[in-house]
């Protein structure tokens, strides 16, 4: 008999629901969110495991992994998807939850996704710890702005490097002052300092990693978004045709068509979040000095007709498409558009 199994993974416990190849709940049970527990509850199961169902999150590329290891078929099903589906349940409770996973896959009603490889994780992870501690830099600056507002000291426009100084500046002489911004600038500078190595960090994996200096020869496209691209894609070879990263970072338009109505909305932002933001500055910087280049004197010729916002978001779409071919194709930018008709020949 073929078993269809549905996990739904918490950070404890995992809610396990075995479906036949009819459809029938052949058991149910809580596991241990272990590897190992897992595994010996599928090898201890009197039948043939078809395949196991995980809802994509922050432990299941863990348990995929481990799972394939063990020999075992395994799903990483989306979570927009199965969150659609799940939606129907009038009562929510993790034993549904695996029980209507375990339905999808029985029923086939599901969309596959990729999982990282470990190296792409971890470039992820980098990335992340970054960007966390700028935000973190970027609150506290804010925080000395308002603080300093409210008795009329104004910052204005003031570089990184004369943060410090123009603060300083501005509370001089006041003790009630120094003693409210001291600690902030204190932990200001830990952060700038523990951000300035970590950007030195990820400017040597992108030198060393010929993917990202392949991405690195476009125009605006630094060693942050090349790392972006890289982590986030991890594979070059998953899409079919690079047209389909557009669709698949979610810079594509949303349509509603029903009868006589088809509306063409916003952006459907279904993809990843990370990767879209770099997009969008690589985009912004291109725009700057596209003349120099062909795809930026076609994002400037598209603001010209469109206007500026919806020009950027095509040119961050079209950077997105060019760059995985570039990575596929093993080549640099080229600048002029007859250069690119000359090495596709």
């Amino acid at each position: 008999m073929d078993l269809f199994i549905g996990f739904d993974v918490s950070l404890e416990s995992t809610a396990i629901c075995v479906l036949s190849d009819c459809g029938k709940v052949v058991k149910e049970a809580s596991a241990a969110s272990e590897p190992e527990v897992l595994t010996a509850f599928l090898r201890d199961l009197s039948g043939n495991v078809e395949v196991v169902g995980l809802e994509a999150g922050p432990l299941s590329q863990w348990l995929y992994r481990h799972l394939t290891a063990a020999g075992f078929e395994v799903v990483l099903m989306e979570t927009r998807h199965v969150k659609g589906a799940l939606k129907a349940m009038p009562i929510k409770t993790d034993r549904r939850d695996a029980f209507g996973i375990a339905r999808l896959l029985q029923m086939g009603w599901f969309r596959p996704v990729h999982c990282k490889s470990v190296s792409a994780q971890e470039m992820r992870a980098v990335l992340t710890s970054r960007k966390a501690i700028l935000n973190a830099a970027i609150k506290l600056e804010q925080s000395v702005r308002g603080v300093l507002r409210n008795f009329g000291l104004k910052m204005g426009q003031v570089s990184k490097t004369r943060f410090e100084t123009r603060v300083w500046e501005l509370v001089h002489g006041n003790p009630m002052l120094e003693a409210a911004v001291a600690p902030i600038l204190r932990l200001r500078i830990e952060l700038r300092n523990e951000l300035a190595v970590l950007e030195r960090l990820l400017r040597d994996m992108a030198r060393q990693d010929t993917a990202c200096k392949l991405m690195m020869t476009m125009p605006g496209v630094g060693a942050i978004v090349a790392l972006t691209v890289r982590s986030a894609i991890d594979d070059p070879a998953r899409f079919r045709s690079s047209k389909d990263v557009g669709p698949w970072v979610g810079l594509t338009p949303r349509r509603e068509q029903s009868g006589e109505r088809d509306i063409t909305g916003h952006l459907t932002r279904a993809g990843d979040e990370v990767l879209r933001t770099a997009l969008f500055q690589a985009a912004t910087t291109m725009l700057r000095c596209g003349r120099h280049n062909w795809l930026g004197a076609w994002a400037l010729r598209v603001a010209a007709r469109r206007g500026q916002r919806r020009a950027t978001t095509a040119l961050a779409r079209r950077i997105g498409v060019v760059l995985h071919r570039m990575w596929r194709d093993g080549t640099g930018f080229c600048f002029c558009r007859h250069a690119v008709g000359t090495a596709a020949a």
